[in-house]
């Protein structure tokens, strides 16, 4: 059975994307732990980050830095956090975040609450960060 990003990616669900070519993509989580809390997800479903070929986790690592500088420009955050863990959807998800401190990674204080229209906002401004710097890969977002 297909993981929910799997259907976010085929557009069988909905999705605030940010970022988009052909080894993966970018969406802002329907639970952020901030605004603009990014997931960048490959195209692939691949259940552990470990399994993932080398050269995508790499690549997924690129776009996650180009995201967390959108991030820091956007919301100046005191820092930018990746973390993945895997234990609620089985397909790799790095979670790109700002944060002014370590409970600011706390999941348990997601907000489960945030509106389609507050993550959509959050979702243009890191968009017009990533054409500012030039990426690309972002008009199909």
């Amino acid at each position: 059975m297909a993981s929910i990003f799997t259907k976010i990616i085929a557009g069988e669900l909905p999705g605030h994307f940010v970022w988009k070519d052909d080894r993966c993509v970018a969406f802002l989580t329907i639970a952020p732990l901030k605004p603009g809390h990014t997931l960048v997800v490959p195209r692939e479903e691949v259940d552990a980050w470990t399994d993932l070929d080398p050269k995508v986790l790499q690549h997924l690592a690129v776009v996650a830095q180009s995201i967390g500088r959108a991030l820091d420009q956007v919301y100046r955050p005191e820092k930018v956090g990746l973390t993945v863990l895997g234990l609620e959807v089985p397909h790799v998800h790095l979670h790109v975040s700002c944060i002014w401190g370590p409970h600011d990674l706390d999941f348990g204080r997601a907000d489960a609450k945030a509106t389609a229209e507050s993550i959509a906002a959050e979702a243009k401004k890191i968009r017009a960060a990533l054409r500012a710097a030039g990426h690309r890969e972002v008009e199909g977002a």
